[in-house]
């Protein structure tokens, strides 16, 4: 079998991807319960789950793409697996706060934002930064 490629942002992506679905059902059930099929009826419920739902929607894919690129321009690296894994942790913890629990809204909006900004920076840093050399890959356009 051949070697995977970008294993953290797999890895990831993919727990990403299951949350999300726990997050679209968690708005379902609300809806179901209080017969609300568009908007939020007025129900607080109902409008934390999606704002919920909406705040991953916001913050996820930033992440994804920086775990992707860094992955990318520097390898697989084991503090990279740290922090996706901390940034899954913060995204179930946060819509757990949002329902009551609120040290998870919290701690996860924390996390994320704490992990949004180191991953952003040291992505930043890479181009100018690198000990490794800069390469550019050429794109050649083919007649077809």
């Amino acid at each position: 079998m051949d070697a995977i490629i970008l294993p953290v942002a797999l890895a990831t992506t993919a727990a990403c991807a299951l949350i999300n679905l726990w997050l679209a059902f968690r708005v379902g059930q609300v809806r179901r319960a209080e017969k609300i099929s568009i908007g939020d009826g007025g129900s607080t419920r109902l409008t934390a789950r999606m704002r919920a739902h909406l705040n991953f929607a916001e913050f996820a894919p930033v992440v994804l793409i920086l775990i992707a690129l860094i992955e990318l321009a520097v390898g697989t690296e084991f503090w990279l697996w740290i922090a996706a894994g901390l940034f899954v942790i913060a995204r179930v913890l946060h819509p757990l706060g949002m329902d009551g629990w609120m040290p998870g809204r919290g701690i996860g909006i924390a996390l994320t934002m704490l992990i949004t900004l180191g991953l952003g920076a040291y992505a930043a840093s890479i181009p100018f930064f690198s000990f490794q050399q800069v390469e550019t890959i050429e794109v050649v356009e083919t007649a077809g």
